[in-house]
C-alpha cells in the first residue's frame, strides 16, 4: 500500500529539480555541508515558535544514529566529541540553529552535504517533532573534494 504524502504538508521530499533550503545559486564545492528541504525549513519555524531557539544534534550511535534530533537551544550538551557543522539561517527564525554531529560519525560522513528532511512517522521521543507525528531524517549527496 502506497502512502498519500499529499495528506500531509509537513512532509518534504528532495527532488532533482528542487534545491533544498538556501542552496539556490550555489555550485556544489559551495555548498553547505548542513541543509534544509523547505519543509524541514517549515517544520523548524513551527518549532522555534512553540519551543524558542532550537539546535540539532546527529548521534553516531545505534537506533536512531541516522535520524537528526532536534532540541531546545542548550539543552542537549555538547562537548569535544561533537563537531559543529553550520549554523543555519532560516526565514522567519531570529537566530541561527546550530547543526551538531558526533566526532565519529562526522568522519564518516566527511564527504557529504547532509539535507534534512521530515518524514512521516514517529522518531526518537526526545526529538522535538515527534509529537508531530514526522521526523527529521538524513537524505545525503557526495561532494567531490
Amino acid at each position: 500500500m502506497m502512502r498519500d504524502e499529499t495528506k500531509n504538508p509537513l512532509l518534504g521530499q528532495l527532488r532533482p529539480d528542487e534545491p533544498p533550503f538556501g542552496a539556490s545559486g550555489t555550485s556544489p564545492q559551495d555548498a553547505p555541508l548542513v541543509e534544509f528541504t523547505p519543509a524541514a525549513a517549515d517544520l523548524v519555524r513551527r518549532l522555534r515558535d512553540t519551543h524558542g531557539p532550537l539546535m540539532f544534534h546527529q548521534s553516531g550511535g545505534c537506533c536512531d544514529g541516522s535520524a537528526p534530533m532536534c532540541y531546545q537551544y542548550g539543552e542537549f550538551r555538547t562537548g569535544g566529541s561533537d563537531v559543529l557543522l553550520a549554523s543555519l539561517d532560516v526565514d522567519g527564525v531570529a537566530e541561527s540553529v546550530p547543526f551538531w554531529m558526533s566526532r565519529s560519525q562526522f568522519e564518516l560522513w566527511a564527504h557529504t552535504r547532509l539535507i534534512v528532511d521530515v518524514v512521516e512517522g514517529r522518531g526518537s521521543g526526545f526529538s522535538l517533532e515527534a509529537p508531530e507525528g514526522v521526523r527529521f531524517l538524513i537524505r545525503s549527496r557526495l561532494v567531490e573534494p
